[in-house]
């Protein structure tokens, strides 16, 4: 785009209710948050399990700041692996069940270092057509022959893969959608890794911390297998930053000397390896966050059955209001935050078009209090 441009493309944007714009925070990540000066009930967050201001993981990274400093310094591979971020991927790969991990600045990065290392000119990737826009950068980037199926048509993928004549094949998948909340066949989907021979690359950012009693989705569909790649980030339900990749010792080796978004990149903060042990030891025995949010997905959904707000079907804490207008979501959001109720309004491009929404995110942060204000706020815009 020539310089000239950018502002009537701008423009064209907001005539299509498509203009984006960040809203500040001024207050820590929570279900109550001060945004833009003003305070908020908020239903945005992946903070799914609560944990982002949580004492102990605060505690854990200060501490660590003392022991380890805050810069990582260098890339891994010259000095900026640090033996809390060794200790994180120990302990990272035996939650998983898996015998090795490697920590990435971030879940985009992970998806596209992992793409490109085992997929290249010559090979085929096939991808689900609501995977997350960084699996598909990383297909794109891999230079493979990159081909879509319709979401989760087992048919369609299965007779793309017989057609293929690429001698590498690569099937990348999110567990759980981003935007809709419902999750992948992943038991079929490694029926037809083996049957023809590819990858079956997990992406479990929305899954991990919550499905397989909060160690994801390898332990939900018992998926240990060395066609399977998995990668989780770190920056939802753990309530941390970054991202990892696990998977074979042979696979994470691999990677360290072939995926380039882990090499040409300065390490990440220690200190946040040690909050990630932190929250792991908390994923891990808290239960009742996970039993909490069963009880607010309940009861948003017996909150609106009888109204004209269909929710998607969704055992996760994404739970979609598909409203289908731009210009519609944007009102309804509007004013639920006029009634102080934060809830984004997702547009395309980041979903199809027609199907704009009101994306609620629920967490074990918000009480029962909090998911009936929100019904309230609901019923009262829709009335």
């Amino acid at each position: 785009m020539r310089p000239d441009e950018i502002d009537s493309a701008l423009s064209a944007l907001a005539g299509e209710h498509r203009l984006r714009r960040r809203a500040t925070l001024q207050s820590p990540q929570g279900p109550r948050v001060t945004i833009d000066g003003r305070d908020y009930l908020a239903f945005a967050s992946n903070d799914y399990l609560g944990l982002a201001n949580h004492p102990a993981l605060r505690q854990a990274m200060q501490q660590a700041i003392g022991d380890w400093g805050v810069g990582g310094g260098s890339s891994a591979l010259v000095a900026g692996h640090f033996g809390i971020q060794q200790q994180a991927e120990e302990a990272l790969a035996e939650f998983v069940g898996c015998e090795a991990a490697l920590l990435f600045g971030s879940g985009y990065a992970a998806n596209l270092g992992v793409i490109t290392s085992l997929v290249g000119r010559g090979d085929a990737v096939f991808a689900d057509r609501l995977n997350h826009a960084s699996l598909n950068d990383g297909c794109l980037l891999s230079r493979a022959t990159f081909k879509r199926f319709r979401h989760n048509d087992l048919a369609q993928l299965e007779q793309l893969l017989r057609d293929t004549p690429a001698r590498t094949r690569l099937i990348a998948v999110d567990a759980v959608y981003s935007m809709d909340g419902d999750e992948a066949p992943l038991r079929e989907l490694l029926q037809l890794a083996e049957r023809y021979d590819a990858w079956l690359y997990l992406d479990d950012a929305h899954g991990f911390g919550l499905l397989g009693d909060g160690h994801g989705a390898l332990l939900e569909y018992a998926l240990h297998h060395p066609r399977v790649v998995y990668m989780a980030t770190l920056g939802k339900a753990a309530g941390v930053a970054g991202a990892f990749v696990a998977g074979s010792r042979q696979l994470i080796d691999w990677l360290v000397n072939s995926a380039r978004t882990y090499i040409f990149t300065t390490a990440h903060p220690p200190a946040q390896a040690a909050a990630i042990l932190r929250s792991l030891q908390l994923i891990d025995a808290d239960k009742w966050r996970r039993h909490l949010i069963n009880e607010h997905i309940s009861a948003l959904h017996a909150g609106l059955r009888a109204t004209s707000l269909s929710l998607c079907s969704s055992r996760s804490p994404i739970q979609p209001i598909i409203i289908g207008s731009n210009k519609q979501v944007l009102k309804l959001a509007e004013q639920l935050r006029a009634r102080g109720i934060w809830v984004p309004a997702i547009r395309p491009p980041t979903v199809p078009a027609g199907s704009a929404r009101l994306r609620v995110s629920l967490s074990a942060g918000h009480t029962r209090d909090d998911v009936a204000e929100l019904l309230a706020a609901l019923l009262s815009v829709i009335s």
